[in-house]
């Protein structure tokens, strides 16, 4: 973490789902964090940490891919155990981003394990270590917010679904926003505290707008109703598991507070719907791609007179779902 300004929210050109999801994380991070798919120089980023601007402490952590398990959730701090001869609890990168916002870039070359662990400690809100020995907890709320490139490797079903929220950003943008974004950035580059200060107004509209959903998201009701009917939409897609009924049921809940709505609408219920729903999505395959039991295998005529004994087709299996991912290029 350092002192320089972050580049405001309020001034990212376009990219107005992933700005919405990642403001619907900050009102509720029991949404379980935001998971972001995109080529490179997409401003992820420079959104992750725009964000860290909305929150009360406005930390932003940023978690590095050769990280190990003792640097993120914290171990002994030997120091103390050498010069003083006592256990002593040293905090990792967890208990850095409590209030705030933690970062994984390339969150699909992290090792499993502690993708894991990071997703669990963001569910729970609070992060228990027991090893070396010391037993200790402290609370760990923080937004989650991870970037991946899908060409570069997959994460697996069962942790990719423990995000919260799933945005896809397109590598195309059209040439006039290319060229606002450029023009935003440069000056940003050259005075950082005359741009934010140019912003400033408009951020504060914003921070002022997340706190005051944060205020009266408890006191929007998860009715019976929208529950039934995410339920049935969840059912109707394929969905694994209830996750993304939880998911989509806070989310459209934040989405209200959002609004300054006193009850959940079928307008919020269709915002969050492909946040939910992106990345749990099922496509079971057809009848008509299943073998006709009923038709016998044709024998083969390789060799005559020999047969192929024991010789069966393949069967023809019904594949699992996969999504569909844009040709974005590798990282030289």
């Amino acid at each position: 973490m350092t002192d320089t300004p972050h580049f405001p929210l309020s001034a990212v050109v376009g990219a107005d789902d992933l700005k919405l999801a990642l403001c619907l994380a900050a009102i509720d991070p029991k949404i379980g964090g935001v998971l972001i798919e995109g080529p490179r120089g997409m401003a992820k980023s420079t959104l992750a940490r725009g964000l860290a601007d909305l929150l009360a402490s406005g930390q932003f952590v940023t978690l590095p891919l050769g990280a190990t398990e003792e640097r993120l959730v914290g171990t002994l701090d030997l120091d103390a155990a050498l010069a003083e001869g006592r256990a002593q609890f040293s905090p990792g990168v967890l208990a850095k981003a409590d209030g705030g916002v933690l970062y994984v870039d390339e969150v699909n070359l992290l090792p499993d394990h502690l993708v894991d662990l990071l997703l669990d400690v963001a569910a729970s809100g609070t992060n228990l270590i027991e090893r070396d020995g010391i037993s200790h907890r402290h609370p760990a709320r923080f937004v989650l917010i991870g970037t991946m490139n899908p060409e570069e490797g997959e994460l697996r079903p069962q942790l990719l679904d423990r995000f919260g929220f799933n945005v896809a950003l397109s590598g195309q943008t059209l040439p006039a926003e290319r060229g606002q974004i450029i023009r935003r950035r440069l000056d940003f580059d050259s005075d950082p505290a005359a741009f934010c200060a140019q912003w400033a107004e408009q951020q504060a509209a914003l921070r002022e707008r997340c706190t005051q959903a944060r205020a009266r998201l408890d006191s929007i009701a998860l009715d019976d109703q929208t529950l039934a009917q995410i339920s049935q939409r969840c059912f109707a897609a394929g969905v694994d598991g209830l996750r993304a009924d939880l998911v989509w049921l806070r989310g459209a809940r934040a989405h209200a507070a959002w609004r300054g709505a006193v009850a959940i609408a079928e307008e919020d219920i269709e915002a969050v719907a492909e946040f939910a729903l992106r990345h749990r999505r099922q496509e079971h395959s057809s009848p008509a791609s299943m073998p006709d039991q009923g038709q016998a295998p044709q024998p083969s005529d390789n060799s005559p007179g020999q047969g192929q004994w024991g010789d069966m087709p393949a069967p023809a299996l019904p594949m699992g779902a996969r999504r569909e991912v844009p040709a974005w290029p590798k990282k030289p």
